[in-house]
């Protein structure tokens, strides 16, 4: 079992938990063990453990019922957060369409420069995944992407090359519990300069689209930023507006 820290959070709890059921240790069908023994586990309380238990039942994991416990349902959660590029419903469409082409994958210390412009802290390290996402039926390249995750994920690695169509935020969710509850984007128009020119096939200083996506987990906490770029005639981000009806 994970070492968690002398007070943890609630999602780190679960994530532990997650781990727990999808390496077999909490086993399809078994019951994990009682609230009390988690909080004496966890060195926790009882809100905390059922705020755990609660985000295993989001992700699909587990059931929970009145004097029988918590019953282990599934060992792969269920992904039911739909986040998009233009609707909030189309960015794992997005990643099932376009696969992931892996270039390279490195661990570095982001400094102030780069820090700024993902929105985290100087001096952190992070495992970075260099990707061309390619149209799957025409092989087109439609975008360059650097994921940048927490250094405690990099077993995917494995994963996120086998697994070219599905979104390296579903990967971990799947393998750690770590659950997307919101995604933050910036979206600004730049000159496409090397190394991504030359892997999408465009003149360096060409106009194109950065996004920059933050992912959050439900502790507010930042697991996986992406920097992905796309020339301005392989791409369209769409929205819907609506204006607010003011209470009467």
């Amino acid at each position: 079992m994970k070492k968690l820290a002398t007070k943890p959070h609630f999602a780190e709890i679960a994530q532990a938990l997650t781990e727990g059921i999808s390496t077999g240790q909490y086993p399809v069908g078994s019951v994990l063990p009682g609230e009390l023994d988690l909080c004496s586990l966890y060195n926790t309380s009882r809100h905390t453990i059922r705020a755990a238990l609660h985000e295993l039942q989001q992700l699909g994991l587990v059931s929970r019922k009145k004097n029988a416990g918590t019953r282990v349902e599934s060992a792969t959660p269920k992904n039911d957060f739909r986040p998009s590029l233009g609707s909030l419903e189309d960015l794992v469409q997005f990643g099932t369409t376009n696969v992931r082409v892996v270039q390279s994958v490195e661990e570095l210390v982001v400094g102030s420069a780069l820090a700024k412009k993902l929105g985290c802290n100087g001096g952190t390290a992070w495992l970075r995944f260099s990707s061309i996402r390619a149209d799957s039926g025409n092989g087109k390249p439609v975008g360059w992407t650097d994921v940048y995750i927490d250094t405690q994920y990099a077993a995917i690695e494995e994963m996120v090359r086998e697994e070219p169509d599905t979104l390296i935020s579903t990967l971990i969710e799947r393998r750690y519990g770590r659950r997307v509850a919101e995604i933050r984007q910036v979206v600004r128009g730049i000159l496409i300069e090397h190394p991504a020119a030359d892997a999408l096939g465009v003149t360096p200083g060409s106009a194109g689209l950065e996004i920059i996506r933050q992912y959050i987990d439900a502790a507010g906490q930042i697991f996986e930023i992406s920097v992905s770029t796309h020339p301005s005639d392989r791409f369209v981000i769409s929205m819907k507006l609506e204006r607010s009806v003011a209470a009467t």
